[in-house]
């Protein structure tokens, strides 16, 4: 494995066992951002549908950019940050990919975490796509409610009258001040967003076949790179993307249009790992046999914040889901959970659990092995693990790179038997990220856009 530049020490693979991470999605006060109404310009799915729109009061990048998706009632969002004239200039755009339910946020979550700024600021024009679903995407629709929508919305305001009650058993210095306000509006919020739920049925192709090939194409309109290429990073199911992209494109003997990729916390196959994400598979059948039609992630999440983060913290352990302990500020915490997840299509979960099953994760027919052929790719990459990630841990993320040619894959495992240690969002927004990850990444992308 010469070939290979393998960059971690046995010491922190084998403290995965130890830890803690994130089962991270995002999406910015998702549904209640939605704009129902008609796409801007053409009707037709293509580029000339697209818009560019002023940043409003979610959106904190330099630019909005709207892309109409094919075969979809979806635009999808792209946030731009310009490069700055003070770096130097870059020859490729760069295209920033999110988690499962997750928005842009993620991204930019504070001035000493936003991976979004110190690319653009070391000279990369900088887009975050928000997929269909999440964040400032958008749907055009009828919000028209039928009788079925309607018995599930009053079940919802249920929730409020049992959020009192839990406020009532709790007293004196246990109490969960706000817990009923935050449900009433995350209740509200739902209600709004169940009126679209026909509209939530994708899966994970949809994404590969439709959401990234017009947000690429858009992009590369705009930032017209004299090769045709793009850079990009994905965190999380976001770089799975990346991955799955790479292997469909060599199998089909296609460029993929992308000049390099750096994958934080990503693979094809989870089934020879300790990872959290078996405790998902029980659900499966029940979610199949019940046709679950969607998996309110941000509701979930933030109904579940306060038990998280305040006394008697009953839920704390989802913390150590999110974070190793230490790595994240409670005021980021608290924003990643509150403006950075959205509600999700069980199908799209669905196609994902086949990550957990043995050959890892399959197309919608189940018979094209995503893994199978990433050997064919032709794409240098970065593949980066956190040692304490409990989603994704190493061994998973080494799985995939195993495959990719060795001339082309650099792998690193993040954190230290001493610490510091990475979990699942750490990544992107540990404290730090900003002095170890992000640079690293930098001159992984600059080597490339260079070459």
């Amino acid at each position: 494995m010469d070939a290979l530049r393998f960059e971690f020490s046995l010491s922190s693979l084998t403290s995965t066992a130890v830890a803690a991470t994130s089962l991270r999605s995002h999406s910015r006060r998702f549904f209640s951002s939605v704009r129902l109404g008609r796409v801007v310009g053409s009707s037709s799915p293509t580029i000339t549908s697209a818009a560019k729109t002023t940043v409003n009061e979610i959106c904190t990048a330099d630019e909005l950019h709207y892309v109409a998706v094919p075969n979809s009632d979806w635009r999808v969002a792209l946030w731009r940050y310009l490069p700055s004239p003070k770096a130097p200039k870059r020859k490729h755009p760069l295209l920033l990919l999110s988690g499962i339910g997750t928005n842009a946020v993620t991204y930019d979550l504070s001035p000493e975490c936003s991976f979004a700024r110190f690319m653009s600021g070391s000279g990369f024009d900088t887009w975050i796509l928000e997929l269909r679903g999440a964040g400032l995407s958008s749907l055009s629709v009828d919000r028209n409610l039928d009788n079925q929508q309607r018995i599930v919305s009053n079940l919802l305001e249920n929730l409020v009258n049992v959020s009192e009650r839990l406020e009532n058993v709790l007293d004196g210095d246990s109490k969960i001040i706000g817990l009923q306000d935050r449900l009433s509006k995350r209740v509200g919020d739902f209600k709004q967003r169940f009126e679209l739920i026909p509209h939530y049925n994708w899966d994970f192709d949809n994404y590969l076949e439709e959401d990234i090939p017009s947000a690429l194409e858009y992009v590369r309109t705009q930032a017209n790179p004299k090769d045709g290429k793009l850079l990009a990073v994905g965190h999380s199911m976001g770089g799975i993307l990346l991955y799955a992209m790479l292997s469909r494109c060599g199998f089909k003997g296609m460029d993929s249009g992308l000049a390099s990729v750096v994958t934080l916390a990503s693979t094809f196959d989870y089934s020879y790992s300790g990872t959290l994400l078996k405790y998902l598979l029980p659900i499966k059948a029940p979610a199949e046999a019940i046709n679950l039609p969607i998996m309110p992630i941000d509701t979930m999440l933030a109904m579940a914040h306060p038990l998280m983060c305040r006394p008697p913290y009953p839920l704390s352990w989802l913390t150590a889901n999110i974070s190793a302990p230490q790595m994240m500020d409670p005021e980021v915490i608290e924003k990643l959970v509150l403006n950075s997840l959205s509600t999700v299509p069980v199908k799209l979960l669905l196609q994902l659990t086949t990550a957990v099953d043995q050959g890892g994760l399959r197309d919608r027919t189940g018979t094209f092995y995503y893994k199978d052929h990433i050997s064919t790719t032709n794409v240098p990459i970065l593949a980066l693990a956190g040692d304490w990630d409990i989603v994704c841990p190493p061994d998973a993320v080494y799985d995939t790179v195993k495959l990719i040619p060795e001339h082309l894959a650099t792998f690193k495992v993040l954190g230290s038997p001493g610490g510091p240690h990475y979990g699942h969002q750490d990544l992107l927004s540990g404290r730090t990220a900003r002095s170890e990850v992000y640079p690293l990444i930098a001159r992984f992308l600059q080597q490339h856009d260079e070459s």
